[in-house]
């Protein structure tokens, strides 16, 4: 009997352990570590929190730590840090405009070099070309679409019925921008008919103004720019005339950081910003907004802006997989369009805006559709080999005209020069 109980004893342990063993085995987890910028003022955070903690309850064997790295640059640094660190993380959302210093460094690793199956390599074609500009080089796919925008014109309908416009005709072209703004500007300075920030990202509300003249900043290559063509020169001038000719908006430099309050306080009629901000415009404003495409001069433009999906090179094969997944999760239509209508970013596909989210919420709030909309009209943001000392090149050259420091002409002719240098190893 003694026998027959430490037998039986003997066999329950083992099968205890057993169990355990299996039960260890299936809590393994695959985990991720994941650099995200806030660039945008609101609570993405707490979005991202719990797509995160909803795709875990999704897929168990996987677990994904979000770290919240700043603006765009402070995400770079530190995931690249990290990687020279010897602690990589596997995935980041960092800067579109990213891709060829991500790529010079043997950062990232191409997408097409991951997907396997034919619903995987279907999924890359799934997002609006205009959006891919800044993730395909080289043919292949670097980064994927998700924390996108274009600039949009806000503007204060309110205003524009106090001073005899239409509200529900918002500037088309550059000359109607001009006679608008004239009307909006109050004379004792208590409101300007518009403002465009010239801090924080110039280049990306320059890159607007030279599309809208017909040219683009850079070659698609990301080894050449065009900094002193004469269309790229006429626009800045444009830029600084706002200002110092026209006098519908501040002289000098305007801060990014607090136009959205300025135009939610009406101390500005009109306000180009990031359609990241749409949602929180919306939910603060208490005056009757719109929002429109940007004017035109010889035809509508804005630059694509935002963050892409990348994955480290740096990374298991196992890794790479449930980066993967995630990733595709994430942009899923459904997701996609959540994500859109609560930030306010562009819906990255076009069967986002085919799910019952867009849809209803298109026809609630129109101007939700606006950058979509846009797309039709953008191009590509300035993106090029060494593309942090040239972009600063281009943002030292709009500060200098915008403060009059410098021509335009002058300005630009000087970038343009330094930029030929930087990149000419790479032609």
């Amino acid at each position: 009997m003694l026998r027959t109980m430490k037998h039986l004893t003997g066999g329950v342990a083992m099968a205890a352990a057993l169990v355990l063993g299996l039960g260890g085995a299936a809590q393994a987890k695959t985990e991720l570590t994941m650099y995200y910028p806030v660039a945008v003022g609101g609570p993405l955070t707490k979005i991202v929190d719990g797509l995160v903690a909803d795709f875990e309850k999704e897929n168990q064997d996987i677990k994904v730590n979000a770290i919240y790295a700043g603006n765009y640059n402070d995400a770079r640094i530190k995931a690249l840090a990290a990687l020279k660190s010897g602690n990589p993380a596997q995935l980041s959302v960092m800067f579109s405009i990213d891709i060829y210093e991500l790529i010079e460094q043997g950062a990232i690793v191409a997408f097409d070099d991951i997907v396997e199956t034919a619903e995987e390599k279907a999924w890359l074609k799934k997002f609006y070309p205009a959006l891919m500009e800044n993730g395909i080089t080289q043919g292949k796919t670097w980064g994927i679409p998700f924390q996108r925008s274009t600039i949009v014109m806000y503007y204060n309908k309110d205003a524009f019925r106090d001073a005899g416009l239409d509200p529900d005709s918002p500037p088309a072209t550059w000359g109607d921008l001009v006679s608008a703004g004239k009307k909006l500007t109050k004379a004792d300075g208590s409101r300007w008919g518009m403002m465009i920030p010239s801090t924080g990202y110039p280049y990306w509300m320059f890159g607007a103004l030279t599309k809208q003249n017909g040219q683009t900043l850079m070659h698609g290559d990301g080894n050449k720019t065009y900094f002193d063509a004469p269309a790229t020169v006429e626009a800045l001038q444009f830029w600084k005339d706002l200002g110092n000719k026209y006098a519908v908006m501040p002289k000098g430099t305007i801060e990014w950081g607090t136009l959205r309050q300025n135009f939610l306080e009406g101390k500005t009629a009109i306000m180009w910003h990031s359609t990241g901000n749409l949602t929180t415009v919306k939910k603060k404003a208490k005056f009757d907004f719109g929002v429109a495409m940007l004017p035109a001069k010889k035809s509508r433009g804005t630059p694509t802006g935002g963050g892409n999906f990348y994955i480290f090179k740096k990374t298991s094969p196992a890794e790479r997989k449930a980066a993967l997944t995630f990733i595709r999760w994430m942009t899923a239509p459904e997701r996609t369009a959540l994500w859109s209508k609560q930030t306010g970013y562009i819906g990255t596909r076009p069967d986002a805006y085919q799910t019952t989210i867009l849809k209803d919420y298109v026809v609630e709030f129109p101007p939700a559709a606006v950058a979509r909309d846009q797309l039709d009209f953008a191009t590509a943001e300035l993106s090029t080999y060494q593309t942090g000392r040239v972009r600063k090149l281009l943002d030292d050259a709009i500060q200098a005209a915008l403060t009059g420091s410098k021509s335009p002409g002058d300005a630009l002719g000087s970038a343009q020069k330094q930029a030929d240098r930087l990149l000419k190893r790479y032609r």
